[in-house]
């Protein structure tokens, strides 16, 4: 059995406010690592270097990971406000195709906070550009105060649609995450099923109807110490035996024949 390879959706840092660089968090490459058993591979996020078919040939499985800028509103055909924050346009223009053509194709996605609303952006549906100034919502931001452990306690239930996957990955209708994000669904897209939610009716867990691979994506962020947390774990594992399948599906094939 080969290993898979997954591709972990860098985003664009100055270090230093002056060298330009593509990054991700090393939580993300320690869950894929450790929890996916599989072999990290972090992605320039630019299709200025990418290839997207050669791409995904090398890679099993995507990661989309959180990010602080969001995905610009003309993307879903709205005007960009201040409220929508700093963007990164060269991430969108990579990741809004990749991930219509890993469904298309079958080949497994895990959508994260950022990721999470680039699944739905790509599939036709909107974001609201901050949560907390909708009358009910509540404020779903990252504290402010704190060492990280503080910032990615868990701060909010989230309930699942009985009999849903979710409900089947966890064999629970609720669980406790995390809470890290200023936007968040407003439509969601044309296939995009909504299958979990926070107390505020804030979209927390999605797939792709009808898509023929994992496309499981939520909007916390299970990557902080998903080894240990029972909520990231089972995410994890499920997502990595996916881009396993797929590593190895033609082994499995002349296997069966």
């Amino acid at each position: 059995m080969r290993r898979a390879v997954i591709g972990i959706m860098g985003n664009y840092h100055l270090v230093n406010d002056e060298y330009p660089t593509h990054a991700a968090g090393i939580t993300n490459t320690q869950a894929v690592a450790e929890v996916c058993d599989a072999l990290p591979l972090i992605i320039p996020s630019d299709p200025a270097f990418i290839d997207l078919d050669h791409l995904m040939d090398v890679c099993d499985g995507f990661v989309f990971t959180g990010g602080r800028p969001n995905v610009h509103p003309e993307e879903y055909g709205e005007e960009e406000t201040p409220e929508h924050g700093t963007f990164d346009r060269e991430r969108d223009a990579l990741s809004l195709a990749l991930i219509r053509a890993c469904v298309e194709r079958g080949q497994p996605i895990l959508g994260i906070c950022r990721g999470f609303q680039e699944v739905n952006v790509a599939f036709g549906g909107s974001l609201y550009p901050e949560i907390r100034d909708l009358p009910g919502r509540q404020n779903h931001r990252m504290p402010t105060d704190g060492d990280l452990a503080h910032k990615f306690t868990n701060t909010h239930a989230v309930t699942f649609t009985e009999g849903g996957p979710f409900h089947a990955l966890y064999n629970l209708t609720e669980v406790t995450t995390n809470s890290l994000h200023g936007q968040g669904i407003k439509e969601p897209g044309g296939r995009i099923v909504i299958d979990g939610v926070a107390p505020d009716g804030t979209p927390e867990a999605i797939y792709v109807k009808d898509a023929p691979g994992f496309t499981l994506s939520v909007q916390w962020h299970p990557e902080w110490q998903a080894a240990r947390d029972p909520v990231s774990r089972p995410l994890f594992e499920a997502f990595g035996e996916a881009c396993s399948a797929w590593a190895n599906r033609g082994t499995v094939l002349q296997k069966s024949a």
